[in-house]
């Protein structure tokens, strides 16, 4: 079967290509028009929806009411009842749910094309491709997927036969990518994990494509014969490159972090020595970094764990796979801690709360088997322990101490507003409940709350190295400072809700690319648990609450025991799109759907306890009269 016959019953007859657009290393094309200072982007960068997923002003289905009938804007939903199938999906999937990406994709494309699903994966880069040429949700964040699927789907072509299809796409990759080139001097790389390697790693790849197309040109290639190399982009650290290789190659060990991005080493990363897979067969919590260690042993021993690891990461998307599996801790702590600081009736199981604590060793906790501890998600474990009923002393953390902040882990470059925000929701989560614990934590939490206070922009919110969205940042840090920060940070606070109410959208939704029912719920909740008297935001949290009813949400699988066709009320479809655009930082933008959708219940329940008249069918009817 061709990659065209596995994506021409999804995506159909292809649109007249249009240029890219966005800020970033993408060229907005010619008419463009600079809308000022100050513009908040609705969302040109972002990508198609893809197939099977409803485009954003489309028509889309409403939940069901328990009777059957649709539901409308004004149905109030059963937040206990979402909350409960959203905390037993914890359990029912240990290693997460995220959403596909594109880079990781690309990457078992190229190193694993003996691995169950890769001709769904092929076809998945073929129709997740932008009508430019590129890869990615929006042009600031659109350089590495479309560097590694690029590199990927000219992988595949050197290895025969060539399918027409895989040709075109890499061909309109590569000239995205020398037609972007052109500001590589000037723009600078976004800030995720180790993407001056990987950079790095797939120009030096795709050079290497090139330079085999010029000795023996590929049908549908032949114009890229004899093309000079593709330059690096500014910031990119071919030299660090060599130093990685070569340490792997002596048998030195790397940073803990850098495991998972294993892949960056090329063959070096083979079998090397010191690094083995996790008990449940991870290089890394990375499937790239996985079929790297693996290399092409996974096509001789099917019974590896290894093998057993990426076939099972291949399940949930049906070949293509997530940047980060398993993400156990991580998701379980957000989850739970997220529904528990709203106020969402809980009843948690065992199971997950002695999950979190027995993950609390002297260093914290990792987000999942193959990572290494960092302080976010060693804060946030504990800050939901805490609010379970369950607190655990936080020493942990101050392994992670650096002066008067917090790193996200020893040597970080940079630094992390919202894992300073999270680390303050753990000092002072706990030392609520152990006021003898103060002393310890007092100065640390002082300095911390000052830090956040200085970092806060002009305009009255944060930004953040671990997610594109600013509401996010706003919401960590707002909600923390208003919760521990004392009364020197009431006038930050203010100022955090203040930007939120005058950035709310026309059509009741927050979002820095385009309304999202992610940044919705952030927004929500700042305005419920931080504003002073709600009554001042009760037309912003109504229209909020109308956008996010009417809205799909990410997520439609179900807990154990129902149908996992059937969608949980008001949710939709899961998969990334310009709904629901990734916005979490790893190697590539993610969604952590389960994570969301905490997110999004948490101010969904906010607001019916807060403004009990939404709870009522005619609130449509009394907020606009």
């Amino acid at each position: 079967m061709s990659v065209h016959d596995l994506i021409s019953p999804i995506i159909g007859a292809r649109t007249t290509p249009a240029p890219d657009t966005g800020t970033g290393v993408l060229d907005p094309g010619p008419g463009h028009v600079d809308p000022g200072p100050g513009h908040v982007d609705p969302g040109p960068g972002l990508v198609d929806p893809g197939p099977g997923l409803v485009a954003p002003g489309a028509s889309r289905p409403q939940p069901a009411r328990p009777d059957g009938d649709a539901a409308g804007p004004e149905h109030a939903v059963d937040v206990a009842a979402e909350a409960r199938v959203l905390v037993a999906g914890l359990l029912a999937r240990p290693g997460g749910e995220t959403s596909a990406s594109v880079y990781e994709t690309g990457r078992l494309v190229s190193l694993a094309p003996w691995l169950t699903g890769h001709h769904e994966r092929l076809a998945y880069l073929v129709a997740a491709q932008r009508p430019g040429g590129g890869w990615g949700p929006h042009a600031d964040y659109i350089l590495v997927p479309t560097l590694s699927a690029t590199e990927a789907l000219l992988s595949e072509l050197g290895r025969g036969p060539r399918d027409p299809e895989v040709a075109a796409a890499a061909g309109r990759g590569l000239h995205a990518l020398f037609r972007w080139s052109r500001k590589f001097g000037a723009t600078a790389l976004p800030d995720l994990p180790a993407i001056e390697l990987i950079a790095a790693s797939l120009v030096a790849a795709i050079n290497r494509h090139l330079r085999r197309i010029t000795e023996a040109p590929l049908d549908g290639l032949r114009t890229w014969v004899g093309t000079p190399p593709l330059p690096l982009p500014r910031g990119a650290d071919d030299l660090r490159l060599v130093t990685v290789r070569a340490r792997l190659r002596s048998g030195a060990p790397l940073p803990d972090k850098l495991l998972h991005a294993l892949e960056v080493a090329d063959d070096a990363a083979f079998q090397a020595p010191g690094i083995s897979p996790t008990a449940a067969g991870t290089v890394g919590a990375s499937p790239a970094a996985t079929a790297a260690w693996l290399g092409d042993l996974g096509a001789l021993e099917p019974a590896h764990p290894a093998v057993r690891h990426l076939r099972k990461a291949t399940e949930a998307h049906g070949g293509p796979v997530p940047c980060a599996v398993p993400i156990t801790a991580f998701e379980r702590g957000w989850v739970l801690s997220w529904l528990a600081r709203a106020g969402v009736t809980l009843t948690v199981p065992a199971e997950l709360t002695a999950s979190l604590a027995a993950g609390l060793g002297p260093g914290g906790v990792p987000a999942g088997p193959g990572l290494p501890a960092d302080a976010d998600t060693t804060s946030v474990a504990l800050y939901a322990l805490a609010l379970l009923g369950a607190p655990r002393e936080p020493d942990s953390l101050l392994a992670y101490r650096s002066g008067t902040h917090f790193c996200t882990w020893p040597g970080e470059q940079g630094l992390s507003p919202t894992v300073n925000a999270h680390v303050l929701d753990a000092f002072g989560q706990y030392t609520a409940a152990r006021p003898d614990a103060r002393p310890a934590y007092g100065e640390a939490m002082e300095q911390v709350a000052s830090r956040l206070r200085e970092w806060q922009r002009a305009d009255g919110s944060w930004s953040d190295r671990w997610h594109a969205s600013p509401y996010y940042a706003t919401f960590s840090c707002g909600l923390a400072l208003a919760g521990f920060g004392g009364p020197d940070s009431a006038e930050a606070v203010r100022r955090a809700v203040r930007w939120v109410r005058a950035t709310q959208r026309e059509d009741g939704s927050w979002g820095v690319w385009r309304g999202t029912v992610e940044e919705t719920a952030y927004a929500m909740q700042v305005l419920l648990l931080a504003g002073e008297g709600h009554d001042r935001a009760a037309q912003e949290v109504a229209r909020g609450y109308e956008y996010l009813l009417r809205s799909p949400w990410p997520g439609t699988r179900s807990g154990p025991g129902e149908p996992e066709t059937r969608p949980a009320a008001g949710a939709g479809t899961w998969r990334a799109s310009g709904d629901h655009p990734p916005m979490w930082h790893d190697k590539d933008l993610y969604l952590p759907a389960a994570i969301v959708r905490a997110a999004v219940l948490g101010a969904l329940h906010l607001a019916q306890r807060e403004m009990p008249t939404l709870r009522n069918p005619d609130v449509g009817a009394r907020h606009h009269a």
